[in-house]
C-alpha cells in the first residue's frame, strides 16, 4: 500500500495540474495505471482572496487547516498544497495540522541545488514575489534570488489572477512572461527561473523560457510520489 496524497487545492489550474501530474506519473513509479490514493479538497477561491486581499494570511491559514481537518478525516496520510502564493500561511497553522505538509519551496530549492543553479528569478503572484516564501528556502540551501521589477510583478500578478487562474492562455501572455525572465538573465545573471505560481507552467516551459524553468506544480506532484514510494518501502521492511 502506498501513502495516501491529501492535496489543499486553492486555485482550480494548480491544483488540476498538480492531481494529473500524480496520477500520470505515478506508473512510472508504481507499473502501468497505477498511481497512489489521491483526495483533494478546495474551497472556492474567493474565499482564500477575501482574506489575501486583506492581508489577512491568518485567516488564509484557517482555510487550509479547515481542508487539512477534513483530509485527514478521509485518511490522507500527509498533504501538499499546489499553490504557492498562500504558502505564505503555513507557519500560522503548522503545529495545529492533523498531518504534515510537503513545502513547495524546499522542492524547488533542493532541484534547484541538485541542478547546480546558483541565482533563480522568481516569478509568482506580487504576493508571492513579495513574500518570503521562496527567499528563506533558497537562502537556506545558499542559493541567490531576484525578484522582478515592480511594474513586471504587477503584470505578472495580472496575467495570473485574470487569466490563467480561469483557464485563459494567451500567445501575449507567454510574451509578457518571456520579456521579464529575460531580462532578468540579461541584467540580473539568474540561470534559472522559478515557476512560482502554479498555473505558469502551463504556459511556460524549458521550450519557450529563456532560462530552465523550475515547475513548482510538478515539482510538488513528484516530492508527493516520493514519499508516496519510500513510505511503502518502509513498510515492506521486515
Amino acid at each position: 500500500m502506498t501513502q495516501h496524497i491529501g492535496i489543499v487545492g486553492c486555485s482550480a489550474e494548480g491544483a488540476a495540474l498538480c492531481y494529473q501530474t500524480i496520477c500520470v506519473e505515478g506508473a512510472q513509479l508504481l507499473g502501468p495505471h497505477a498511481h497512489p490514493e489521491v483526495s483533494m479538497h478546495t474551497p472556492s477561491l474567493a474565499d482564500y482572496m477575501a482574506h489575501i486581499y486583506r492581508n489577512d494570511w491568518r485567516g488564509v491559514g484557517e482555510v487550509m487547516l479547515a481542508s487539512a481537518n477534513k483530509l485527514a478525516k478521509i485518511g490522507a496520510s500527509f498533504l501538499v498544497c499546489p499553490d504557492n502564493t498562500i504558502h505564505q500561511a503555513l507557519p500560522f497553522i503548522e503545529a495545529r495540522s492533523p498531518l504534515p505538509w510537503l513545502h513547495i519551496a524546499e522542492c524547488v530549492a533542493d532541484e534547484a541545488a541538485q541542478r547546480g543553479f546558483k541565482r533563480l528569478a522568481i516569478t509568482g503572484t506580487r504576493w508571492l514575489v513579495e513574500s518570503e516564501v521562496y527567499a528563506e528556502k533558497l537562502s537556506a540551501r545558499g542559493l541567490e534570488y531576484v525578484r522582478p521589477a515592480v511594474d513586471e510583478r504587477e503584470e505578472i500578478n495580472r496575467i495570473i489572477m485574470e487569466e490563467l487562474v480561469c483557464g485563459v492562455f494567451t500567445p501575449d501572455a507567454v510574451t509578457a512572461f518571456r520579456r521579464v525572465i529575460q531580462r532578468m538573465k540579461d541584467e540580473d545573471g539568474c540561470d534559472a527561473v522559478v515557476l512560482g505560481c502554479t498555473e505558469i507552467p502551463l504556459i511556460m516551459n524549458d521550450v519557450n523560457s529563456p532560462l530552465p524553468t523550475l515547475d513548482s506544480t510538478r515539482l510538488l506532484a513528484r516530492a508527493a510520489l516520493q514519499r508516496t514510494v519510500q513510505g511503502r518501502a518502509a513498510a515492506e521492511e521486515p
